[in-house]
């Protein structure tokens, strides 16, 4: 059997780029915390002066990259934290937010684009809907840094790991018409519900399977590797079959989170599993945020133009639009959500790695391409930088810390 060829300058290359990328963010993140600044937002500056220095390293941010490789770990961690009587006790609302949301910030998205910059409405709405979903990636990270309320933490998190299949289902039926596919109400309809239950069952069906086998060994380290394949195994699933793979690892979290803590992963490997996961969420947020740096540093000038102004004022409204009067409808239930909450949901929804991937999954077909890009940039920009640093201060003025609760 002849050998594999193997391109050694490509596999060195990113090697080199993997071991850089993890250096400065172990530096990153001793220097953020003496000074203060959110971890996110020195990770994201860190990739602009990695690209701008002469280091002959090519950093780059991709779909496959963030979907097959960074996003699987990142949303498993993120449910293993979650308790499922406070998750279930917010579902009514956080599901709310998450698709009728998602559905009216999109619309008030692509109707002010629309009319404002004068792009058309399938391009409009397109922008409207992969920045209308809050990223489950940049708002755990600066949420878990900043030790908010229970409730508040749940409903936040919870909302941005949920909204993602809102999301992919108006993506990608907003793509089939550009693309000049037809659909109708229960087509639309019909997809949603596919996105949503089947990516629940791919994530309960290899949750359950990884606990399974998991009940039958005491090694904490096969058992750990059960669960890695539990986040990643969901995740493929979910795709393939054309699901929701951040719903598939959600519940596959979930599931490993709660239920294996009953009975199915040994009491040695409880402590160990959440220290590994904690770990690896680390690693894959490092790599995100530094990415995201490298890419912004390519598109400078997105950031200075009127149309990105329009961008960021348009999804600012939005998301005011839809959270303010959904969490008016609960208002007088047991699951009202108090006010200062709300503020923060509004300025905490963050936009990052998601809207960047699908922005850079557009077809080059798509006339507005280029201009929608820039503004996905201009917003992610904003949202790191301007909501990311202010919402530590936000949080303190609202009296929210955990502690301070307590």
């Amino acid at each position: 059997m002849p050998p594999v060829a193997v391109d050694r300058p490509m596999h060195d290359h990113a090697i080199l780029a993997l071991g850089l990328i993890l250096l400065v963010a172990s530096v990153v993140a001793m220097l953020s915390r003496r000074a203060h600044l959110p971890y996110s937002v020195g990770l994201v500056l860190a990739g602009i002066a990695l690209t701008l220095a002469p280091t002959g390293i090519e950093l780059r941010l991709t779909r496959d990259l963030i979907f097959e490789v960074l996003l699987p770990p990142l949303v498993f961690e993120a449910a293993l934290q979650l308790r499922w009587q406070p998750f279930r006790a917010a579902l009514p609302v956080t599901l709310t937010l998450a698709f009728a949301g998602v559905a009216i910030a999109a619309l008030a998205v692509a109707w002010g684009l629309h009319m404002l910059l004068g792009w058309r409405w399938i391009a409009a709405g397109l922008f409207g809907v992969l920045i209308a979903a809050t990223d489950p990636v940049s708002v755990i990270a600066a949420f878990k840094e900043m030790r908010v309320e229970p409730r508040l933490g749940t409903l936040v998190a919870s909302e941005s790991l949920l909204n993602d299949g809102a999301a992919a289902v108006g993506f990608s039926v907003l793509l089939a018409i550009q693309g000049g596919a037809s659909g109708g109400v229960l087509a639309v309809a019909g997809s949603l519900l596919w996105t949503v239950a089947g990516g629940v069952a791919a994530g309960a069906l290899v949750g359950g399977a990884a606990l399974l086998l998991a009940g039958r060994t005491e090694e904490h380290l096969v058992e750990t590797t059960l669960t890695a394949i539990a986040a990643y195994g969901s995740f493929m699933l979910a795709e393939h079959l054309g699901t929701s793979g951040v719903l598939a690892s959600l519940t596959a979290g979930l599931v490993v989170g709660n239920v294996g803590q009953t009975g199915p992963i040994s009491a040695s490997t409880r402590e160990w599993l959440f220290d590994v996961w904690e770990f690896a969420a680390f690693l894959a947020n490092s790599v995100v945020f530094i990415l995201i740096g490298a890419q912004g540093a390519r598109h400078p000038g997105a950031l200075l133009t009127g149309a990105a102004g329009i961008a960021i004022a348009v999804v600012l409204l939005g998301r005011m639009l839809a959270v303010y009067p959904i969490c008016l409808l609960f208002s007088g239930t047991r699951l009202r959500v108090d006010p200062r909450h709300q503020h923060v949901l509004v300025w905490g929804g963050l936009r990052g790695a998601l809207a960047l991937a699908l922005a850079l999954a557009l077809p080059e077909t798509l006339p507005e391409r280029g201009a929608l890009v820039a503004a996905a940039f201009a917003v992610v920009a904003f949202s790191i930088f301007v909501q990311g640093m202010t919402m530590p201060w936000l949080i303190r003025r609202l009296h929210l810390r955990a502690e301070e609760a307590a």
